[in-house]
């Protein structure tokens, strides 16, 4: 009898975790490295924010919360996702979590049967497919283009629902094309989603205050009331608010599901901590203004690390629309040698010639479902930002 349980053999550890932990390792070994592989704001908390954790602890608000958040922060919550999505949930529809994994975890273990089905647009977060797995459900991976700005259509989402679709989950903006849906490209799938009334939606929406060049994200059920009563609507403080560490994330839900992810929850962390709560509560009901300063610097670099990756041989770098990544095609370097004596045949072998020979850490496409491509986080600083690709167009230029 093994004492693993065979789940665990269906997943594989998060890579994006793994090679950002393999850099400080190098780091910390003394080499030289840039790390651009995780999805973290450089930016710190607002003061703001901080000072309410502070003066939680003070106030000695340091034991047991309702297992799915404070009564004010689920208020808040609600009322942050009606102001920015033009929706109408109530305190009672939201359940707070520890980080939006959690709240997908959650969503997914308390709704799937062995084989049911879950539609996932690739590229995708590394976590999707795995969490779904873990829920004994089946993940059907949909491989988006460029051609199609690497989002989901109609055509694609019909062909793929069957009688055992239980989901669709949707991220936009991605991670990690920073592809976003418009009103225009969301309809077009709602308009599919109706015509399969058992199919519900997920939509991640962890990014949707980074957009660019005045866009404004969209989400299912503003543009499909029909939709509420099938869609989970999950974000957090995590990247908007440069709170990864805070570990923070909410879900908006009918309230019949939302009881059935609270007990769950009840059952495996119980409450998110108390601190973080108060942090949070701050965070979405304080001032939002920072958040477009925080953006207006992400857009400049976005713009920097696009043109100075288009000058690398062999690289194409689509402009993303949001979130804080770039995903460079490599099909132009496959087949070639780097000056370090690495054969280029995967986009795998690229960040491992990389990281070898330039000291910058990125992250395989492979992990995202997509061989061929991989990605950079440009949530760092400028500086760092034009070393680094500068490092890539050097390492591009020696392939040969």
């Amino acid at each position: 009898m093994s004492l693993i349980a065979d789940r665990l053999n269906r997943i594989l550890p998060s890579q994006t975790i793994a090679i950002t932990q393999k850099a400080r390792a190098l780091k910390a070994e003394g080499r030289d490295i840039i790390s651009l592989s995780a999805g973290e704001p450089d930016f710190d908390t607002p003061d703001f924010v901080k000072q309410a954790a502070i003066q939680a602890i003070q106030n000695g608000e340091t034991k047991y919360t309702d297992v799915a958040g404070t009564m004010p922060l689920r208020e808040a919550v609600a009322a942050r996702l009606n102001a920015d999505f033009d929706l109408d949930y109530r305190a009672e529809e939201i359940c707070v979590s520890t980080g939006g994994k959690q709240v997908i975890y959650n969503v997914m273990v308390a709704t799937l049967n062995a084989g049911d089905e879950v539609i996932i647009p690739a590229p995708a977060w590394v976590s999707y497919p795995d969490i779904v797995s873990l829920a004994d459900g089946a993940p059907v991976v949909i491989q988006t283009t460029a051609e199609n700005g690497f989002r989901l259509t109609a055509d694609q989402l019909r062909a793929a629902i069957t009688p055992k679709t239980k989901w669709l989950m949707l991220n936009s903006p991605c991670n990690p094309t920073g592809a976003a849906y418009d009103e225009h490209h969301l309809k077009a799938l709602t308009e599919v989603l109706l015509e399969h009334p058992h199919v519900w939606i997920l939509t991640d929406d962890m990014y949707a205050k980074l957009m660019y060049e005045g866009a404004v994200a969209k989400t299912f059920v503003q543009v499909e009331p029909r939709l509420r009563d099938r869609t989970v609507t999950m974000n957090g403080v995590s990247k908007a608010y440069a709170m990864t560490g805070w570990r923070i994330g909410f879900s908006a839900a009918p309230v019949e599901l939302t009881r059935q992810l609270i007990k769950l929850q009840g059952q495996s962390t119980s409450n998110p901590c108390s601190i973080a709560q108060a942090a949070a509560k701050e965070a979405v009901s304080g001032p939002q203004d920072f958040i477009g300063e925080m953006v207006s610097v992400y857009e400049q670099r976005r713009n920097l690390v696009v043109s100075m990756l288009n000058e690398a041989p062999g690289l194409n770098c689509a402009k993303p629309e949001g979130a804080f990544y770039v995903f460079p095609s490599i099909e132009g370097t496959l087949g070639k040698t780097s000056k370090g004596g690495h054969l280029i045949d995967s986009d795998e072998a690229f960040v491992t010639a990389l990281l070898d020979e330039t000291g910058v850490a990125a992250v395989h496409g492979s992990a995202f479902l997509t061989p061929g491509y991989f990605r950079i986080s440009y949530a760092t600083s400028t500086e760092l930002l034009k070393e680094a690709c500068t490092r890539i167009q050097q390492f591009c230029q020696g392939l040969s």
